[in-house]
């Protein structure tokens, strides 16, 4: 059994609950569709914890922060917590981070962190038939941190949820178990006032945990991956 995990984003309570849940159920082996800092306050504590659960990962836009040296451009925010982080994970973490996959894919399964077009930053918010490259007939995708199964008859696209900040108005952390070909998807309640009590620990403004407790994006907003 396969554990997609995704979007984990440095928030360890979560992640820790969602191993638990995972492995309860017979999950053996992980695969993260990347993002696994940025944002939450305990990046260090969770590559080291996929580490030793030996999980494979696949580049996330946020890793790439890391690893390229490239800084997000977007969004000042996320370029500050991004240097946060970078002072407080290992070189150890680091180079693990380096080791992330472009991603993966398995006879006609596709895992990805973004979307077929662009690996790393492609945002899946609406998902067609044509949304699946050519030889792919199951697509798994994160990024947009909404948990869902849209179901094409001939294809099937996945995005498992973010482990660590979903923004599907569930707070509850989010993963997929692939197993026999069967994709089941899971949400487990965590302790979201041990990730705010991190956060405010590593001196993190109220404003970037304010939607964990709503499952929404630190501006409030929540999403939804709409099939066309």
């Amino acid at each position: 059994m396969l554990g997609l995990i995704s979007d984990i984003h440095a928030n360890l309570a979560a992640l820790e609950a969602v191993l638990t849940d995972a492995k309860s159920k017979g999950v053996t082996e992980f695969v993260c569709l990347g993002d696994v800092i940025g944002y939450n306050g305990q990046p260090e504590e969770c590559v080291q914890l996929l580490k030793a659960e030996g999980a494979r990962n696949i580049l996330g836009n946020h890793d790439s922060y890391v690893t390229s040296g490239q800084n997000c451009e977007r969004s000042k925010v996320v370029a500050g917590i991004i240097d946060k982080h970078l002072a407080e994970l290992s070189s150890d973490s680091v180079a693990w981070l380096s080791r992330s996959l472009d991603s993966i894919q398995d006879g006609t399964t596709l895992f990805v962190h973004g979307g077929p077009q662009d690996h790393v930053d492609e945002y899946l918010y609406e998902v067609g038939i044509n949304t699946f490259p050519k030889g792919v007939t199951r697509l798994f995708a994160g990024h947009t941190h909404v948990q869902c199964v849209l179901d094409f008859g001939t294809h099937v696209f996945c995005n498992p949820g973010s482990v660590g900040q979903p923004r599907d108005g569930d707070p509850r952390a989010a993963y997929a178990i692939l197993s026999e070909g069967q994709i089941a998807l899971h949400r487990v309640v965590y302790d979201i006032d041990r990730t705010i009590r991190a956060m405010k620990d590593r001196g993190y403004e109220e404003f970037m945990f304010r939607g964990l407790a709503k499952g929404a994006q630190i501006n409030g907003r929540i999403d939804e991956i709409v099939k066309i």
